[in-house]
């Protein structure tokens, strides 16, 4: 069995809904970080032998494998093969895990894993509500219906029951949203996302050309009392939009090799992927999986979350991490070092790629060893990374 190693990572900053990464096309976008992925490698584009990409919001500008329409809009040779992959919010963290397997089996050598979405152009939910509209079906089937009567799976209520059931207030979660956006300043401001972002050109609502290189979801004059008073989401509840994830336009991707990769392209590794974990749990609930599933690999790597140097656990909702936190065990100080996707943004199908970007560099910046990284995702799912930096 072969190592898989990650030899580069780029990601573009985040772009608010209708921001300054409206007028791309989700293809070009996802273009440019496959031609930053080949600059950073110095790899013979030939030498590629697939490009894995996660899009949960397959339709429209995103749909017909956008993986491939992303390779053409690329610098890449029509040669290079490219699929498509939705496991929901982990989509691109599957990719990741895909193209490891992949170059693990010896099957491959060099793989790109990626992910994009633009949730401006195509707007969350898209591939439902578009068939709904044409008079087609949607996917709750008359089995899940009869498994599940009464029930309408909802992130939302997931969230607001995980909150409860783990004894969360309102106050732990809008202090969380707090810390989340004032990690991302220190972050910004210090410089550590400079390595990790690509710069990517944009016409500003002047008309004037710009570099987009800074996260725009990043509230720079963040409040606790300004997130106190954001009206909650129902009535009765605890979550609000400030403890929520943004709506946010991005891409981001990573290249897997094993050791003939790591031999044809002459260049030192990042880091290793030491584990990966995929497990499904309550759909109702459904954001849960990764408390149960992170406890699930560290066993299997045999490993305890205290050796475990940095953690990203997506912040879908504060609830999650602070959720994982508290059944691990955790410490928060090693958790989301630069912010989450409540300050960062949440570009659905690139988040996973994105969040390993940041956790290499992350890891790489502090000369520490260990990383985990875990998202909570549609359905009920989850997938878990253990990866060390080299």
């Amino acid at each position: 069995m072969h190592t898989a190693y990650i030899v580069a990572a780029t990601r573009t900053a985040g772009g608010r809904s209708n921001g300054r990464l409206k007028d791309w096309h989700p293809a070009d976008l996802a273009g440019k970080v496959l031609n930053r992925l080949v600059a950073q490698t110095g790899v013979d584009p030939d030498a590629i032998d697939d490009v894995i990409l996660g899009c949960v919001s397959q339709a429209g500008e995103q749909s017909n494998n956008i993986a491939r329409y992303s390779v053409l809009a690329s610098g890449l040779p029509e040669s290079v093969p490219a699929t498509s992959v939705d496991r929901q919010c982990g989509s691109s963290q599957q990719a990741v895990h895909f193209a490891a397997q992949a170059v693990m089996t010896g099957t491959m050598d060099i793989v790109f894993a990626a992910g994009v979405e633009s949730m401006t152009r195509v707007p969350m939910g898209t591939p439902v509500k578009g068939a709904m509209e044409l008079g087609l079906g949607g996917p709750m089937s008359p089995g899940i219906q009869a498994r599940y009567p009464g029930v309408k799976f909802s992130q939302f209520r997931g969230a607001e029951t995980i909150a409860r059931k783990h004894g969360l207030t309102k106050e732990m979660l809008d202090r969380f949203s707090y810390d989340s956006h004032r990690k991302a300043i220190a972050a910004t401001q210090g410089g550590k996302f400079e390595a990790e972002i690509l710069p990517i050109e944009i016409t500003t609502a002047t008309g004037e050309a710009d570099l987009h290189r800074v996260d725009e979801g990043i509230r720079f004059s963040v409040t606790l009392e300004g997130i106190q008073n954001v009206k909650l989401l129902e009535e009765g509840g605890l979550l609000t939009a400030a403890v929520s994830s943004q709506i946010c336009d991005g891409a981001a991707g990573v290249v897997v090799v094993n050791e003939n990769g790591l031999k044809r392209l002459g260049i030192e590794p990042l880091a290793r992927i030491h584990h990966m974990t995929v497990a499904g749990g309550d759909p109702v609930i459904g954001l849960e999986a990764p408390l149960e599933a992170t406890r699930r690999a560290l066993a299997k790597a045999g490993m305890s979350v205290d050796q475990i140097d940095l953690y990203e656990v997506n912040e879908a909702f504060a609830p999650i991490p602070l959720a994982w936190l508290k059944a691990l065990d955790a410490d928060p100080a090693r958790l989301n070092i630069h912010g989450g996707a409540i300050s960062l943004g949440h570009p659905l199908g690139a988040s996973g790629a994105k969040l390993m970007t940041t956790l290499i560099y992350a890891l790489r910046d502090r000369g520490k060893r260990w990383g985990l990284q875990t998202m909570c995702e549609g359905g009920g799912q989850t997938n878990v990374t253990i990866i060390e930096a080299l």
